[in-house]
């Protein structure tokens, strides 16, 4: 029970912003490691890396339609990757969850 607080704690604390992804890559170390703590870091450090790659081109876009659709897009998939973190499920984030499962499978 105390290793899925743990992991818990470490999953949402991924998600509180890239600087927390930082830190819960650093507190699910080897002895504290879980898979549930390393699926949702990889989940939220790719939702986090991909939100300041593609805002910055989408800045360029000069269109508050654009801007408005990209930050509530990114606003929901956040806000259902920590209710899952939240609720102790691995959910992945529709459309991306795979791919930042992939690319990040290190952690």
């Amino acid at each position: 029970m105390e290793n899925l607080e743990k992991s818990k704690n470490t999953a949402i604390v991924a998600y509180l912003t890239i600087i927390g992804a930082v830190i819960a890559i650093f507190m699910n170390q080897e002895e504290n490691r879980s898979d549930f703590g390393s699926f949702h870091i990889r989940q939220a450090l790719g939702l986090f890396l991909s939100f300041f790659l593609l805002g910055y081109f989408v800045g360029y876009a000069n269109s508050w339609t654009v801007t408005s659709a990209f930050y509530l897009f990114y606003f929901i998939l956040w806000i259902y990757g920590f209710s899952g973190a939240l609720q102790g499920q691995k959910r992945e984030l529709p459309l991306v969850g795979k791919l930042f499962q992939n690319t990040f499978k290190s952690l």
